[in-house]
């Protein structure tokens, strides 16, 4: 089970932590994800911490904003988002597998285990 929180209403160039707390199983292992869904488009992926903590890739247009992290030890995964844009507004979910691939690692389909998601609102 996949847990999320830390979503919120937030101005332009504002930030946000967002946390996904897994139970049941852990993914030290595997992928833990950040993918994002708009209203009216198609769930995006984000951002991911494959294998070890310092295996990061992100998506073009949150690169150099977003941070994602992972810490073993709680089980949890988080997404540090820095100079918030409207566009960033949707739907965060958290998608974690334990034997995820490095070519399926931005597919949704990929992912075993979702959480419910956390909405982001980003205001002008």
């Amino acid at each position: 089970q996949l847990v999320e929180s830390g979503g919120g209403l937030v101005q332009v160039g504002d930030s946000l932590r967002l946390s996904c707390a897994a139970s049941g199983r852990t993914f030290r292992n595997g992928g833990m994800a950040w993918f994002r869904q708009a209203p009216g488009k198609e769930r995006e992926f984000v951002a991911v911490v494959w294998r070890s903590a310092s295996r990061t890739y992100y998506a073009d247009s949150v690169k150099g904003r977003f941070t994602v992290s992972r810490d073993n030890a709680k089980n949890m995964v988080y997404l540090q988002m820095n100079s918030l844009k409207p566009e960033d507004t949707a739907v965060y979910f958290c998608a974690a597998d334990e034997g995820i691939i490095l070519s399926s690692l931005q597919i949704p389909r990929a992912y075993d285990y979702w959480g419910q998601g956390t909405q982001v609102t980003v205001s002008s």
